[in-house]
C-alpha cells in the first residue's frame, strides 16, 4: 500500500480533527471499523501472526514480556497498545521502534480519506490505522491489546489470531462492560477464537467458569494458570514450570510481586504457540529488560524529582481500579520490608472511578494521601472529592493545585527519614508526571 506524502499540519490538529468524527469518545461495536477496513481493502487480513490480548490488569506489562522475549529471540515484532502517556505515537510500534510523526500522519489521513467523513470514534480509526501501517512492514508477529473489553472491541476484528491471552479479569469500566465479574469476563473472553490456544492468567472462580465456557464453545486449548503452567518466586528468581520442564529465570526488571505473574503468563503465552522455538536465554533475557513505563516505574532524575524532598524516592504507577491498588500496594509493601520509609501518596483519578475502592488497598501502609487535579481532562475527579473518599478511610488528607505544587509542599515539612512518594489513580496523571518530568517513553 503506497500512501501519499503526509499533509504538513500538526499531528495534533489531525488527532482532534478525527475524534470529532463521533460524538462520543467511546461507543463499542465493530460495525464502523469493519465499514472501514472493507474500503482500506482489509489490511488486517495482511498480517503477521496476531497475539491477541484481553483483561483488566497486567494487559500492557505482559505485552513488554512478550515483545522483549521475542525480540530477544532474534523476531521482529509490531505492537499495538493503548492508551498513551505522553504521545500517540507509543500506541504503534514497527519492528522494535515507535512510528514516526510523518508515517503516523500519512496513515491517518488516508484512513480519514477512505472514511469520507462517516462517524467513527479516534480508537477505531487509530486501529485501522494500525493494521494499514503493520500490512505495510514485514515483521514475524503482531502484539494487539484491546482497548476496552473485547467483544466490541474494534481489534476483535481479528478472525485467526495464533493465540489469545486474558490477563487478569477485575471490576472496572462497568458502565460498559457490566456490574459482575461474569459479564465483565464475557466481554473479554469473546476474543477467544475458534482453535486458537486461550491463555489464561489466574482468575477468581466466577471469571474462570465464563473464560473455560467460551474456550469450550470455540474448541480452543485453554492453558490456566495454576492448572497447566505455574509461576512463582524462590530465591528471589522466577521458576516456570509447564509439562515441558522447569525453566529458573532471573526476576523480572519491572517492579512488584504481579511482575512475576505477568512475565509467567508471557512465557506460557511463547511456549503454548507451536510455531515458536524460544531458548531459556531469549525467555531471560526478555523478562530482564523488558520496560513499561508507568508501572511501578522510579523517577531517578527529571524536573519533578529535582521538586521532592532531597533523599526521597519517587514511583509512578497507573494503576486506577481496586486491583490496580492493590498491586501498587502490595509492591510498597515490599519495599517497606526492604527499607523503611514514610510513605505519601500523591492520587489524581478520573470521575468514573472508585477512588474508595482503590484508595482502601493503602489504609495499612500510610495515613497521608494528596489529592491533585488531572490536567487538560474535563472528566477528571475533582480533588474535593478524591478527598472525601480519603478521609472516608480514616487517612489524613490534602488538596494541592498539581503534582508539582504538592511535591513542592512535601518538601516544606519534616519527615524522620526521605519519604517515599508514589504519584498514582490514573495512566493520565502518570502521562503528565512523565511531560512534565522530561522522561517520556521511547
Amino acid at each position: 500500500m503506497n500512501l501519499p506524502a503526509a499533509h504538513p499540519e500538526s499531528l495534533g490538529k489531525l488527532i482532534a480533527r478525527l475524534s470529532a468524527l463521533h460524538p462520543e469518545r467511546i461507543e463499542l461495536g465493530l460495525e464502523r471499523t469493519q465499514r472501514l477496513l472493507a474500503r482500506l481493502d482489509h489490511p488486517e487480513r495482511l498480517l503477521p501472526p496476531v497475539i491477541h490480548v484481553a483483561g483488566t490488569n497486567g494487559k500492557g506489562s505482559t505485552i513488554a514480556y512478550l515483545r522483549a522475549i521475542l525480540e530477544a529471540a532474534g523476531l521482529r515484532v509490531h505492537v499495538y497498545t493503548s492508551p498513551y502517556l505522553v504521545r500517540i505515537n507509543e500506541c504503534f510500534r514497527l519492528g522494535g521502534r515507535l512510528v514516526s510523526d510523518d508515517e503516523l500522519r500519512r496513515v491517518l489521513e488516508h484512513c480519514e480519506r477512505v472514511n469520507q467523513g462517516g462517524p467513527i470514534t479516534i480508537f477505531e480509526i487509530k486501529t485501522a490505522a494500525a493494521f494499514c501501517l503493520f500490512a505495510q512492514q514485514e515483521a514475524d508477529v503482531v502484539l494487539l491489546e484491546t482497548g476496552l473489553g473485547g467483544r466490541l472491541d474494534a481489534t476483535n476484528v481479528i478472525e485467526r489470531p495464533v493465540a489469545v491471552v486474558i490477563t487478569p479479569v477485575s471490576m472496572d469500566h462497568m458502565e460498559f462492560l457490566g456490574n459482575s465479574l461474569a459479564a465483565i469476563a464475557g466481554e473479554k473472553a469473546a476474543i477467544i477464537k475458534r482453535g486458537a490456544p486461550a491463555i489464561c492468567a489466574e482468575q477468581s472462580p466466577e471469571a474462570m467458569a465464563v473464560i473455560e465456557a467460551q474456550a469450550g464453545r470455540m474448541r480452543a486449548p485453554l492453558h490456566p494458570a495454576g492448572q497447566q503452567w505455574h509461576v512463582g518466586v524462590e530465591r528471589g528468581r522466577l521458576v516456570y514450570q509447564d509439562e515441558r520442564g522447569l525453566m529458573d529465570l532471573a526476576a523480572p526488571k519491572l517492579f512488584g510481586r504481579h511482575q512475576f505473574d505477568n512475565a509467567g503468563l508471557a512465557i506460557a503465552t511463547l511456549r503454548a504457540v507451536e510455531a515458536f522455538r524460544i531458548e531459556a536465554a531469549a525467555f531471560e533475557a526478555g523478562i530482564v529488560n523488558a520496560e513499561w513505563p508507568a508501572r511501578m516505574q522510579r523517577l531517578v532524575a527529571g524536573a519533578l524529582v529535582e521538586q521532592a524532598p532531597p533523599g526521597s524516592e519517587i514511583w509512578l504507577d497507573g494503576g486506577h481500579n481496586a486491583e490496580g491498588g492493590r498491586v501498587a500496594a502490595a509492591a510498597l509493601g515490599d519495599l517497606e520490608e526492604r527499607v523503611s520509609r514514610p510513605l505519601v501518596v500523591i492520587a489524581g483519578m478520573m470521575a468514573n472511578k472508585d477512588a474508595g475502592a482503590f484508595l482502601a488497598n493503602f489504609v495499612g501502609l500510610t495515613r497521608h494521601i494528596v489529592a491533585v487535579p488531572i490536567p487538560g481532562h474535563d472528566n477528571a475527579m475533582p480533588p474535593d472529592r478524591l478527598a472525601d473518599a480519603a478521609r472516608a478511610l480514616g487517612m489524613r488528607v490534602e488538596n494541592a493545585a498539581s503534582v508539582e505544587a504538592a511535591l513542592q509542599t512535601l518538601s516544606r515539612l519534616a519527615y524522620e527519614a526521605p519519604p517515599r512518594i508514589l504519584i498514582t489513580g490514573s495512566l493520565y496523571l502518570a502521562g503528565h508526571v512523565l511531560a512534565a518530568n522530561g522522561t517520556p517513553p521511547a
